[in-house]
Order: structure tokens, then C-alpha cells, then sequence
């Protein structure tokens, strides 16, 4: 499947480098236009209207998330590109969107944009843009969403209506309250990752739990949440998880 590109970063080395590893390694992408200025970029994205552009997050005159904001339709997939910002990786996890970490590995390239094609042809986009330009205007984690793939497609979930997720044998069951539960296919240690925050903790190999739903703790190694969901807590984690509601 090709895909038309736009590339755009205000650093001309960068931009020429990724160019070239584009070239070099992925040969279903053609760049159908690049521009180091973001006001230009808009100009060039609504009027080549490209399956896929590659954006630098931190630019002078506006970011990267900036310019996505100022595009009336940002119906294309994107993969950030970025030289390591802990919230921008946060935002842009939250989402299911692509990203690379500068410098640009030639693996991690071909990986990012094997995923882009995907999700070019399963037109998920528009709603995963939209997500993000959303989450990014919210200040408070506990009500930011984050996607979670499915067996039916993609779910948006609101965090703070997550109670648990519960993970066996590679896949994790999420349950959110007043809902059914979600089973995804990714692993729970991508879900501890995704909802590392002083309100989850994986006090089990087996449940990460969101605190706010903490009713009661049982002497004998118990939590209870709501909806009368009793889990148990790891015997070697359990002093390190008392002391994290202490200073809650």
C-alpha cells in the first residue's frame, strides 16, 4: 500500500535526515511535501491533504500539537516526532499514536510506519486526533481518556471511570464502572505504563487498581473496591502500597 507524506520539522538536518531514511527504508511512503515552517505546514497539509505527516513536537513559532489543533480536520495519521518530552509521550500514548524518539532508529522507522499503514487502512485517524487535542486541554489526568484496542475496534475510555484492570495470560480485562468490561490484547505491564500516576498501582502481578475506588484494606492482604470487587495484594508489595495511601 503507498502513502503520501508530509514532513515537518524546523530543524533542516533533521528534516533532511528523516527524508532519507524514508526513502532508505520504507519504500510504500512517498513525501509529497516538506516545509520547516509550521504556518506553512498547515497551508501544505490542507491543500495536499497527505495520508501521513511526520511532526516535530517542539518547534519555535508553535508546536506540533499546536499545529494539529489549528487543522480543521486532521483526518491523516500522524507520527510525532520528538527528542524526548515526558508529557508529550504521555499525551501521545494515551491516544495510540505513533511516535519517534530523535535521533530516529532505522528499526524503529520501519515499526512506526508498518503501524501508521495499518491504521491508514483501518481509518482510524480522525478519532485519535481529535482524542489527543482534547486530552492535551485537560490538566487533570483522572479525566483524560486513553484508547484502548478491543476485539471489536477501538475503545475511548475515560480514566477516572476505570476501577481495575485485571491481567491473564497476556491479554487484560479492564472494568470500568457502570459498564462492561473491556478485553484487550495488550499485556497489563502496557497498561501499568500507560496509567503510571500517583492514583493507579499494580498492587498484584495480576490487578492494577485505580485507588479512588478503594472502599476498604483487609488485615489479611485484601483491598475492597467498589462494586464489591475484593482483590488480593502481594505479600512483597503490600508495606510499599500502605505507605503510598498514607501519603495519598
Amino acid at each position: 500500500m503507498k502513502i503520501t507524506a508530509v514532513l515537518v520539522d524546523d530543524e533542516p538536518k533533521a528534516l533532511a535526515i528523516l527524508k532519507n531514511k524514508i526513502e532508505r527504508f520504507c519504500s510504500n511512503i512517498i513525501v509529497i511535501g516538506e516545509t520547516k515552517n509550521p504556518q506553512k505546514a498547515i497551508e501544505l497539509i490542507e491543500k495536499k491533504k497527505p495520508q501521513l505527516v511526520f511532526l516535530d513536537i517542539a518547534m519555535p513559532e508553535m508546536s506540533g500539537f499546536d499545529l494539529l489543533s489549528n487543522i480543521e480536520n486532521p483526518n491523516f495519521e500522524v507520527i510525532f516526532v520528538t527528542a524526548f518530552d515526558q508529557y508529550a509521550l504521555e499525551a501521545i500514548n494515551h491516544c495510540a499514536i505513533g511516535y519517534l524518539v530523535k535521533p530516529v532508529d532505522n528499526q524503529d522507522l520501519i515499526t512506526a510506519v508498518i503501524k501508521a499503514t495499518q491504521n491508514i487502512e483501518d481509518k482510524t485517524a480522525l478519532e485519535k486526533n481529535k482524542l489527543l487535542i482534547e486530552n492535551l486541554g485537560v490538566q487533570t489526568f483522572q479525566k483524560k481518556k486513553i484508547v484502548i484496542p478491543s476485539q471489536e475496534g477501538l475503545e475511548f475510555v475515560e480514566v477516572n471511570k476505570i476501577i481495575f484492570c485485571e491481567g491473564t495470560e497476556g491479554y487484560t480485562r479492564i472494568y470500568i464502572k457502570n459498564e462492561k468490561p473491556i478485553l484487550s490484547s495488550y499485556s497489563i505491564g502496557h497498561f501499568n505504563k500507560l496509567l503510571q500516576n500517583q492514583d493507579f498501582y499494580l498492587i498484584h502481578k495480576s490487578y492494577l487498581i485505580n485507588i479512588n475506588y478503594i472502599e476498604k484494606y483487609l488485615n489479611e492482604g485484601y483491598v475492597v473496591l467498589d462494586e464489591n470487587n475484593k482483590l488480593p495484594v502481594s505479600r512483597n508489595r503490600r508495606s510499599d502500597f500502605l505507605n503510598s495511601l498514607k501519603n495519598k
